[in-house]
């Protein structure tokens, strides 16, 4: 980072649109509809004694702890118990998180950090290739040992129990999923009447990653699975408490998860840039920005929580996690949750974040409930959700020009194709409707769509060619990288600057223009627009 703390702290006072609310708490916040909360393990609360205090005053309302991993208990229901009285008795909400499977792996043995898989001898995964994974693979009797898990977990009232992200059947983002051992292999055979033959040509398709009715018929079964596993533990936890998912990044079908399936469950839209090198490059923040609002597509903001994660816990700066509570503005997600597995991060992270918690908050009021409109169409569609490789198109979000997220290609605008949506593109629906802008790939000529390189030279460059056609809507004039999402209901664009220096910026509307200054990726709403 360019930026070291006290500069962004100074930075974060010279830019503001006003002055810092002088809130110890977030219920001291009126009308505000953002919430903070913190996943922080009973280990760490042991630690440091004073943890709870500090982040209760950075703004933190809610605490979650985690006791059950992988088939074991870390830690007794009666501690969870103690350390839950401790937390509310200092102003906490205080709810569960478990590791229903585990995390991935690609080992013959188990590794050190899931010894829980080992003591269950839960059987591993199998990948198309052969190789073993363990968990993130579902067999018997892992369901019912999590079922009954849950019924134990909701004696303690948490209100919500969500189940990490490693709740899902592929072993990273883009791997196309499901366990390939012998037992899926003639289960999956025997539900179709499907033979030998056809058991080559799914290895050949998810090794091509082709569309083909089989590649469809196998992703279908995996979210049956996996939704199957969700519901037996979700009916385990009512009346007394909720069931959440945790969603890996851009995770979807080839996962295992059928999104419209959580549409009415608390739901973390997945991220995963998690340290510095991750997040420091504009696409890292573009591609992160671009999963939230993928995800938001299915769940309502009130129920939708962020994966703001830090791993390992100090090698993302206090600056870096303080930016990305613009996501979650930006995509209009109310929650936002702090974790970092079973080590906290840097405790002097909270000076900083407690300020960006602040301004987040007080911006978000201002756009809370609208949907952002442009010309820009965000759409993440099957090929890439089936078959894809998780690289989107996210780099147009840059631009400074406003977009909207769509689900189908619209009649209108310019719509950004991942490789594969390119792939399965139709010319027809090209002519008809939205340009299709897409990466330039062998063999591959849209009707009517446009081939631009995802680098921001050769996209400032294309935007020259469309600004003519922006006199409706307002977009930043100058050639910076900067998130530009409008909101007309509410006169209002908001600004995010993906740069680690100072900006000042105009944003054109028509006749008008509004001057802004954005500190080092910083936020800001301007309002009183048209």
């Amino acid at each position: 980072m360019k930026t070291n703390r006290r500069t962004f702290l100074q930075s974060c006072s010279a830019y503001g649109a006003g002055a810092f609310l002088r809130a110890e708490t977030a219920a001291a916040v009126t009308g505000s509809p953002r919430k903070f909360h913190a996943s922080i393990s009973i280990e760490a609360l042991k630690n440091d004694s004073g943890l709870a205090e500090i982040i209760r005053k950075a703004g933190v309302t809610d605490v979650w702890l985690a006791c059950f991993f992988q088939g074991q208990w870390h830690h007794s229901l009666s501690e969870v118990e103690e350390w839950k009285g401790r937390l509310e008795s200092n102003g906490f909400a205080v709810h569960n998180i478990t590791i229903p499977f585990g995390h991935p792996s690609f080992s013959e043995t188990v590794p050190d950090y899931m010894p829980g898989v080992a003591a269950n001898r839960w059987k591993p995964g199998i990948r198309p290739d052969g190789r073993k994974h363990f968990g993130v693979a579902l067999h018997d009797p892992m369901t019912q040992e999590n079922v009954e898990a849950v019924r134990k977990i909701k004696t303690t009232h948490p209100g919500i129990i969500f189940l990490d992200d490693d709740f899902r059947l592929a072993p990273g983002p883009g791997d196309i999923g499901g366990c390939f051992c012998d037992e899926h292999k003639q289960r999956f055979l025997a539900r179709h009447s499907f033979s030998e033959k056809d058991w080559e040509a799914l290895l050949n398709a998810i090794r091509e990653r082709e569309a083909s009715p089989l590649l469809d018929a196998w992703v279908e079964d995996l979210c049956d699975d996996l939704t199957a596993c969700f519901r037996a533990q979700q009916a385990a936890a009512a009346p007394e408490a909720e069931l959440g998912i945790m969603v890996m990044y851009l995770g979807s079908e080839k996962a295992g998860i059928r999104l419209s399936d959580y549409q009415d469950a608390p739901f973390r839209v997945g991220e995963l840039m998690f340290n510095d090198r991750s997040f420091a490059p504009v696409k890292g923040k573009t591609n992160e920005l671009f999963s939230s609002l993928f995800h938001r597509r299915f769940v309502t903001p009130e129920r939708a929580f962020s994966e703001t994660t830090a791993w390992p816990p100090d090698e993302l700066s206090a600056e870096n996690m303080a930016a990305k509570l613009a996501i979650s503005t930006l995509s209009d997600v109310r929650n936002t949750m702090f974790m970092s597995g079973n080590t906290p991060f840097p405790r002097t992270h909270w000076e900083v974040l407690a300020k960006a918690m602040e301004r987040n908050r007080g911006l978000h009021e201002r756009i809370a409930g609208a949907v952002p409109r442009g010309p820009l169409k965000h759409y993440w569609g099957k090929a890439s959700r089936y078959v894809g490789d998780d690289n989107p198109f996210s780099l147009f979000l840059a631009l400074g020009i406003p977009f909207e997220v769509v689900s189908e290609i619209p009649q209108d605008g310019w719509t950004f194709l991942s490789d594969f949506d390119a792939r399965e593109a139709n010319g027809d629906r090209a002519r008809a409707g939205s340009t299709l802008v897409h990466r330039p790939l062998p063999n591959l000529k849209i009707t009517g769509g446009e081939a631009v390189e995802e680098d921001l030279k050769a996209l400032f460059a294309w935007r020259k060619k469309i600004l003519p056609a922006l006199s409706g809507t307002p977009y930043v004039e100058e050639e910076e990288p900067v998130v530009c999402a409008w909101f007309p209901e509410k006169g209002a664009v908001a600004l995010w600057n993906l740069s680690e220096s100072a900006k000042d910026l105009s944003v054109r509307f028509g006749k008008e223009k509004h001057p802004a200054r954005l500190a080092p990726l910083g936020v800001d709403v301007l309002t009183g627009l048209g």
